[in-house]
């Protein structure tokens, strides 16, 4: 399996993960410009529109997958956030950031982590 399905089967998994919890899915890869945004939810408790960047691995031998998440790639996300409520004219929504890390083996979920508020937009 590749890293693009991975990703994807990641993806599902991470979806399918945030609907039993309650969370309503809005959107899934949604795309401004350049930019992506893995999903877009609202929280169990609707006070919250909730972007959340899945990361996905088949061994955690070169770290854990939400160690993937840097710098930059938090830039991004945040930009793309900002695009996100500017084009939905929800600018003064409450958002938050999670991150759903996952582990997969021959296409199985072996571990699967859910960090509420993993960052936060300065």
């Amino acid at each position: 399996m590749g890293n693009k399905q991975t990703g994807d089967q990641g993806e599902e998994v991470a979806e399918a993960f945030l609907q039993k919890k309650g969370f309503q899915i809005l959107h899934r890869n949604y795309r401004v410009g350049h930019l992506e945004l893995d999903l877009v939810c609202r929280s169990p408790d609707s006070l919250f529109l909730v972007f959340v960047e899945v990361k996905t691995r088949r061994t955690i031998q070169f770290g854990h997958p939400a160690e993937a998440i840097g710098s930059v790639k938090r830039d991004r996300l945040i930009r793309a956030a900002e695009l996100y409520l500017h084009l939905h004219h929800l600018e003064e929504a409450r958002c938050r950031f999670d991150v759903v890390s996952i582990v997969m083996q021959k296409g199985q979920t072996v571990q699967i982590e859910h960090y509420e508020d993993a960052f936060w937009a300065n």
